[in-house]
């Protein structure tokens, strides 16, 4: 589904993305791990168009997305949870998830299983964002950037200050996603996660970064015999 090819990024005179390679495919989960300042969340926003490549390749399902404005790629079917979630407070929880259909025609209805998977969300409709708990605007989050059934789902540190039972809810929700996918659809999943066990639970594979480069990669079933904990203790 996605492929990245010798990508470099630079801000500035510093080289952030060092020819980073790696394919996350459809039905699994790929972990990105790391300390901060490696170029996680750089990664991400470069998938996503916010900051432009310097020079390799970025193509989804085949068609090249790397000269892509950010909405010409959710049009294309990647959908975005941010670090810091960046919902919008003052709308309702309904008018936050109508907002993750801005790329489809006026009548394309949410999709029911959002509530199948986010339960609260349903409950909540008709309160504002900026009045839930930090779980549930995550929660709220994921089902935004879910709203237009997206192919890839790119999740940034979706466990950052949340408490540990809604971490288990969002974890069954990922997994249940990357295996069954939404409304029929299968996707991939990039999850960029510093926290290791919740990190090794769902990786189908993962990759390790360091100064923008790949050091360690593998199948998400072999991360403690490859000393990726130790890696991430460093």
């Amino acid at each position: 589904m996605l492929k990245i090819e010798a990508v470099n990024q630079y801000y500035g005179g510093s080289h952030i993305l060092r020819g980073l390679d790696f394919e996350a495919k459809v039905g699994e989960v790929t972990v990105i791990l790391g300390r901060n300042g490696v170029g996680k969340t750089t990664l991400l926003k470069s998938l996503m168009g916010l900051v432009q490549i310097k020079s390799g390749s970025i193509t989804l399902d085949g068609q090249a997305i790397d000269r892509l404005k950010p909405y010409e790629r959710v049009r294309l079917g990647v959908g975005y949870v941010p670090q810091g979630r960046e919902i919008f407070g003052r709308l309702t929880v309904a008018e936050n998830l109508q907002m993750g259909l801005a790329s489809k025609p006026g009548s394309t209805p949410l999709p029911e299983q959002l509530f199948e998977l986010f339960p609260v969300l349903q409950q909540m409709l008709h309160r504002r964002g900026g009045d839930l708990s930090g779980g549930q605007q995550q929660q709220l989050a994921i089902a935004r950037a879910l709203a237009a059934g997206p192919k890839l789902l790119i999740l940034d540190e979706p466990t950052e200050g949340i408490q540990p039972s809604i971490i288990k809810d969002i974890g069954r929700a990922i997994r249940k996603l990357a295996d069954e996918g939404l409304n029929g659809q299968r996707m991939a999943i990039v999850l960029v996660e510093q926290f290791y066990d919740f990190a090794a639970e769902l990786a189908d594979q993962y990759l390790v970064m360091e100064r923008g480069e790949v050091i360690r990669r593998g199948r998400g079933a072999d991360m403690e015999a490859d000393g990726v904990r130790q890696l991430m203790s460093i």
